[in-house]
Protein backbone atom coordinates (compact mmCIF):
# COMPACT_ATOMS: atom_id res chain seq x y z
CA UNK A 1 0.00 0.00 0.00
CA UNK A 2 2.19 2.39 -1.16
CA UNK A 3 4.65 3.78 -3.67
CA UNK A 4 6.74 0.76 -3.68
CA UNK A 5 3.74 -1.43 -3.92
CA UNK A 6 3.75 -3.45 -7.43
CA UNK A 7 -0.05 -3.86 -6.85
CA UNK A 8 -2.16 -1.32 -8.43
CA UNK A 9 -5.49 -0.39 -9.66
CA UNK A 10 -6.85 -1.51 -12.99
CA UNK A 11 -6.45 0.84 -15.53
CA UNK A 12 -10.06 2.84 -16.60
CA UNK A 13 -10.60 5.36 -18.87
CA UNK A 14 -9.68 9.18 -18.33
CA UNK A 15 -6.71 7.97 -16.11
CA UNK A 16 -4.07 10.77 -15.24
CA UNK A 17 -1.13 11.54 -12.29
CA UNK A 18 0.01 14.52 -11.40
CA UNK A 19 1.67 16.88 -8.55
CA UNK A 20 -0.24 19.84 -6.90
CA UNK A 21 1.97 22.72 -5.17
CA UNK A 22 1.48 22.76 -1.09
CA UNK A 23 1.30 25.23 0.77
CA UNK A 24 4.60 26.40 2.08
CA UNK A 25 6.57 24.46 -0.64
CA UNK A 26 6.73 20.94 -1.69
CA UNK A 27 4.06 19.27 -4.17
CA UNK A 28 1.20 16.91 -3.20
CA UNK A 29 1.12 14.13 -6.04
CA UNK A 30 -2.48 12.85 -6.96
CA UNK A 31 -4.09 10.37 -9.52
CA UNK A 32 -7.16 11.11 -11.20
CA UNK A 33 -9.29 8.68 -12.94
CA UNK A 34 -13.07 8.51 -14.67
CA UNK A 35 -14.89 10.93 -16.74
CA UNK A 36 -13.72 15.15 -16.55
CA UNK A 37 -17.29 16.03 -16.16
CA UNK A 38 -18.28 13.08 -13.58
CA UNK A 39 -19.48 14.37 -10.34
CA UNK A 40 -16.07 15.01 -8.00
CA UNK A 41 -15.08 12.52 -5.62
CA UNK A 42 -11.55 13.09 -3.10
CA UNK A 43 -9.77 9.71 -1.75
CA UNK A 44 -7.92 10.61 1.39
CA UNK A 45 -5.75 8.05 2.74
CA UNK A 46 -4.88 6.93 6.64
CA UNK A 47 -2.18 7.82 8.22
CA UNK A 48 1.49 5.96 7.69
CA UNK A 49 -0.51 5.06 4.25
CA UNK A 50 -1.30 6.21 0.87
CA UNK A 51 -3.44 6.53 -2.12
CA UNK A 52 -2.71 2.72 -2.83
CA UNK A 53 -5.31 1.95 -0.22
CA UNK A 54 -7.59 2.43 -2.72
CA UNK A 55 -6.82 0.38 -5.32
CA UNK A 56 -10.20 -1.24 -4.92
CA UNK A 57 -12.16 1.65 -4.47
CA UNK A 58 -11.34 4.09 -6.93
CA UNK A 59 -11.78 2.34 -10.25
CA UNK A 60 -15.10 1.08 -9.23
CA UNK A 61 -16.43 4.38 -8.62
CA UNK A 62 -14.75 5.99 -11.57
CA UNK A 63 -16.61 3.43 -13.66
CA UNK A 64 -19.93 4.50 -12.03
CA UNK A 65 -19.46 7.88 -13.52
CA UNK A 66 -17.46 9.92 -11.14
CA UNK A 67 -14.20 11.72 -11.20
CA UNK A 68 -12.53 10.38 -8.80
CA UNK A 69 -8.59 11.70 -7.71
CA UNK A 70 -6.77 10.34 -4.44
CA UNK A 71 -4.10 11.41 -3.15
CA UNK A 72 -0.66 11.27 -1.04
CA UNK A 73 -0.94 13.19 2.02
CA UNK A 74 2.36 15.11 3.12
CA UNK A 75 4.75 13.11 4.23
CA UNK A 76 3.11 10.08 2.63
CA UNK A 77 3.98 7.83 -0.44
CA UNK A 78 5.17 10.56 -3.33
CA UNK A 79 4.39 13.51 -1.88
CA UNK A 80 6.64 15.67 -0.50
CA UNK A 81 8.20 15.27 3.53
CA UNK A 82 7.61 17.19 6.01
CA UNK A 83 10.16 20.01 6.63
CA UNK A 84 7.95 22.28 9.28
CA UNK A 85 4.38 22.93 10.68
CA UNK A 86 1.99 22.22 8.50
CA UNK A 87 -1.68 21.64 8.00
CA UNK A 88 -3.31 18.52 6.35
CA UNK A 89 -6.64 20.05 5.84
CA UNK A 90 -5.01 23.39 3.89
CA UNK A 91 -3.09 21.05 1.33
CA UNK A 92 -6.43 19.30 0.94
CA UNK A 93 -8.19 22.94 0.12
CA UNK A 94 -4.81 23.73 -2.23
CA UNK A 95 -5.28 20.62 -4.32
CA UNK A 96 -8.87 21.17 -4.62
CA UNK A 97 -8.11 24.36 -5.77
CA UNK A 98 -5.59 23.27 -8.54
CA UNK A 99 -7.34 21.00 -9.72
CA UNK A 100 -10.53 23.25 -10.12
CA UNK A 101 -12.62 20.68 -8.14
CA UNK A 102 -15.98 22.64 -7.21
CA UNK A 103 -17.80 21.20 -3.72
CA UNK A 104 -16.54 17.74 -4.20
CA UNK A 105 -17.78 14.43 -2.26
CA UNK A 106 -14.82 13.76 0.28
CA UNK A 107 -14.13 10.36 1.11
CA UNK A 108 -11.87 9.92 3.76
CA UNK A 109 -10.67 7.08 6.22
CA UNK A 110 -8.95 7.34 9.83
CA UNK A 111 -7.00 10.30 9.81
CA UNK A 112 -7.73 10.95 5.76
CA UNK A 113 -11.52 11.08 7.55
CA UNK A 114 -10.22 13.33 10.44
CA UNK A 115 -8.79 15.88 7.94
CA UNK A 116 -11.49 16.35 5.46
CA UNK A 117 -14.16 17.18 8.43
CA UNK A 118 -11.36 19.32 9.52
CA UNK A 119 -11.31 20.95 5.97
CA UNK A 120 -15.79 21.15 6.11
CA UNK A 121 -16.03 23.13 9.13
CA UNK A 122 -13.01 25.68 8.44
CA UNK A 123 -13.74 26.17 4.95
CA UNK A 124 -16.19 29.62 4.03
CA UNK A 125 -19.49 28.36 2.76
CA UNK A 126 -19.26 29.76 -0.43
CA UNK A 127 -15.56 28.62 -1.03
CA UNK A 128 -15.43 26.36 -3.89
CA UNK A 129 -13.88 23.84 -2.11
CA UNK A 130 -16.01 23.34 0.61
CA UNK A 131 -17.60 19.98 0.10
CA UNK A 132 -21.16 19.08 -0.80
CA UNK A 133 -20.90 15.75 1.06
CA UNK A 134 -18.80 13.42 3.35
CA UNK A 135 -18.07 9.84 3.36
CA UNK A 136 -16.24 9.18 7.19
CA UNK A 137 -14.98 6.25 7.48
CA UNK A 138 -13.50 4.85 10.98
CA UNK A 139 -13.23 8.82 11.64
CA UNK A 140 -10.34 10.29 13.44
CA UNK A 141 -11.36 13.78 14.88
CA UNK A 142 -9.44 16.64 15.63
CA UNK A 143 -9.65 18.12 19.47
CA UNK A 144 -10.96 15.18 20.97
CA UNK A 145 -8.06 12.83 22.74
CA UNK A 146 -7.66 9.40 22.52
CA UNK A 147 -9.11 7.58 25.75
CA UNK A 148 -8.53 3.93 24.66
CA UNK A 149 -6.31 2.27 26.66
CA UNK A 150 -5.35 -0.25 23.76
CA UNK A 151 -4.69 2.76 21.97
CA UNK A 152 -2.81 4.34 24.15
CA UNK A 153 -0.64 1.89 25.21
CA UNK A 154 0.63 0.94 21.67
CA UNK A 155 0.84 5.13 21.50
CA UNK A 156 3.26 4.55 23.83
CA UNK A 157 5.29 1.23 22.32
CA UNK A 158 5.97 3.18 19.30
CA UNK A 159 7.26 6.54 21.60
CA UNK A 160 9.78 4.16 22.95
CA UNK A 161 10.56 2.41 19.79
CA UNK A 162 12.10 5.55 17.62
CA UNK A 163 15.65 5.63 18.21
CA UNK A 164 15.94 2.24 18.54
CA UNK A 165 18.38 -0.06 16.43
CA UNK A 166 14.71 -2.09 15.63
CA UNK A 167 13.06 1.14 15.55
CA UNK A 168 11.52 0.78 12.81
CA UNK A 169 10.04 -2.35 12.25
CA UNK A 170 8.27 -1.71 16.11
CA UNK A 171 6.93 1.46 15.26
CA UNK A 172 5.77 -0.46 12.08
CA UNK A 173 4.19 -3.69 14.35
CA UNK A 174 2.27 -1.52 17.17
CA UNK A 175 0.93 0.47 14.03
CA UNK A 176 -0.31 -2.60 12.91
CA UNK A 177 -1.52 -3.81 16.15
CA UNK A 178 -3.21 -0.46 16.75
CA UNK A 179 -5.28 0.14 13.49
CA UNK A 180 -5.19 -3.43 12.03
CA UNK A 181 -5.91 -5.79 14.61
CA UNK A 182 -7.42 -3.75 17.14
CA UNK A 183 -8.12 -4.57 20.29
CA UNK A 184 -10.57 -7.72 19.59
CA UNK A 185 -7.79 -9.63 17.39
CA UNK A 186 -4.56 -10.92 17.90
CA UNK A 187 -2.25 -10.57 14.57
CA UNK A 188 -3.43 -14.32 13.41
CA UNK A 189 -7.41 -13.48 13.33
CA UNK A 190 -6.19 -11.07 10.33
CA UNK A 191 -6.48 -12.28 6.71
CA UNK A 192 -2.17 -12.46 6.41
CA UNK A 193 -1.96 -11.15 2.80
CA UNK A 194 -3.89 -8.07 4.32
CA UNK A 195 -1.59 -8.05 6.81
CA UNK A 196 1.34 -7.57 5.52
CA UNK A 197 -0.31 -5.13 2.81
CA UNK A 198 -0.37 -2.96 5.31
CA UNK A 199 2.83 -4.18 6.95
CA UNK A 200 4.66 -3.26 3.39
CA UNK A 201 2.94 0.00 2.82
CA UNK A 202 3.64 1.41 6.12
CA UNK A 203 7.64 0.53 6.36
CA UNK A 204 7.84 1.66 2.86
CA UNK A 205 6.28 4.96 4.07
CA UNK A 206 8.55 5.41 7.53
CA UNK A 207 11.39 4.64 5.02
CA UNK A 208 10.95 7.17 2.69
CA UNK A 209 9.80 9.76 5.37
CA UNK A 210 11.55 9.80 8.21
CA UNK A 211 13.20 12.61 7.59
CA UNK A 212 10.27 14.32 8.76
CA UNK A 213 9.78 12.91 11.76
CA UNK A 214 9.54 16.11 14.42
CA UNK A 215 9.83 18.17 11.45
CA UNK A 216 7.43 20.24 12.15
CA UNK A 217 3.85 20.76 14.10
CA UNK A 218 0.34 19.73 12.37
CA UNK A 219 -1.90 22.70 12.57
CA UNK A 220 -5.63 21.31 13.01
CA UNK A 221 -9.08 22.74 12.87
CA UNK A 222 -10.13 21.14 16.25
CA UNK A 223 -13.26 20.00 14.56
CA UNK A 224 -14.84 18.28 17.84
CA UNK A 225 -15.32 21.87 18.81
CA UNK A 226 -17.49 23.21 15.49
CA UNK A 227 -19.46 19.95 14.79
CA UNK A 228 -22.21 22.38 14.28
CA UNK A 229 -20.32 23.48 11.07
CA UNK A 230 -20.95 20.33 9.52
CA UNK A 231 -24.18 21.28 7.76
CA UNK A 232 -23.32 18.67 4.48
CA UNK A 233 -24.90 15.18 4.36
CA UNK A 234 -22.91 12.77 5.81
CA UNK A 235 -22.49 8.80 5.92
CA UNK A 236 -20.71 7.59 8.31
CA UNK A 237 -18.96 3.85 8.16
CA UNK A 238 -17.37 1.88 11.45
CA UNK A 239 -16.02 -1.45 11.71
CA UNK A 240 -17.83 -3.17 14.54
CA UNK A 241 -14.15 -4.53 15.90
CA UNK A 242 -12.65 -0.54 15.78
CA UNK A 243 -11.58 0.76 19.25
CA UNK A 244 -14.17 2.58 21.53
CA UNK A 245 -12.58 6.01 20.35
CA UNK A 246 -13.15 5.42 16.98
CA UNK A 247 -16.90 4.57 17.48
CA UNK A 248 -17.48 7.67 19.82
CA UNK A 249 -16.28 9.85 17.34
CA UNK A 250 -18.33 8.00 14.78
CA UNK A 251 -21.50 8.89 16.78
CA UNK A 252 -20.80 12.48 17.23
CA UNK A 253 -20.43 13.21 13.62
CA UNK A 254 -23.59 12.05 12.97
CA UNK A 255 -24.91 11.53 9.84
CA UNK A 256 -26.19 7.98 8.19
CA UNK A 257 -24.50 5.28 10.06
CA UNK A 258 -23.49 1.90 8.70
CA UNK A 259 -22.00 -0.24 10.88
CA UNK A 260 -19.67 -3.26 8.97
CA UNK A 261 -20.07 -6.66 11.02
CA UNK A 262 -16.68 -8.00 11.77
CA UNK A 263 -14.74 -5.63 10.40
CA UNK A 264 -12.24 -3.26 12.47
CA UNK A 265 -10.40 -0.27 11.62
CA UNK A 266 -9.17 -0.68 7.71
CA UNK A 267 -12.97 -1.23 6.83
CA UNK A 268 -12.39 -0.59 3.54
CA UNK A 269 -10.21 -3.30 2.88
CA UNK A 270 -11.57 -5.97 5.12
CA UNK A 271 -15.15 -5.62 3.74
CA UNK A 272 -14.73 -3.26 0.34
CA UNK A 273 -17.74 -4.88 -1.53
CA UNK A 274 -20.26 -3.68 1.94
CA UNK A 275 -17.74 -0.70 1.51
CA UNK A 276 -18.62 0.04 -2.24
CA UNK A 277 -22.36 -0.77 -1.56
CA UNK A 278 -22.69 1.79 0.92
CA UNK A 279 -20.96 4.93 -0.37
CA UNK A 280 -22.67 4.12 -3.86
CA UNK A 281 -26.04 3.79 -2.24
CA UNK A 282 -25.40 7.24 -0.37
CA UNK A 283 -24.01 8.79 -3.76
CA UNK A 284 -27.04 7.38 -5.51
CA UNK A 285 -25.28 4.73 -7.45
CA UNK A 286 -26.58 1.95 -9.11
CA UNK A 287 -25.00 -1.76 -8.02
Amino acid sequence: MSAHNTRRAVPVPGTASGTAPAPGGGTLYYEALGEPDGTPLVLAHGGMLDLTMWDELAPALARAGHRVVRYDQRGHGRSSSVTGDWSNHADLRALLAHLRLQNPVLIGLSGGARLIVDHAVDVPDDDPTAPSALVLAAPGLSGREFTDPYTLQHFGEQIAAVGAPDGAERYVEHFLRMWADGPYRVPADLDPALRERLRAGAAANVADHAGGLGAGRLIEANAAERLDRLRVRRLVIVGELDTTDIHTNARALGGRLVTVPGAGHTVNLEAPDRFERAILSFLGGRR
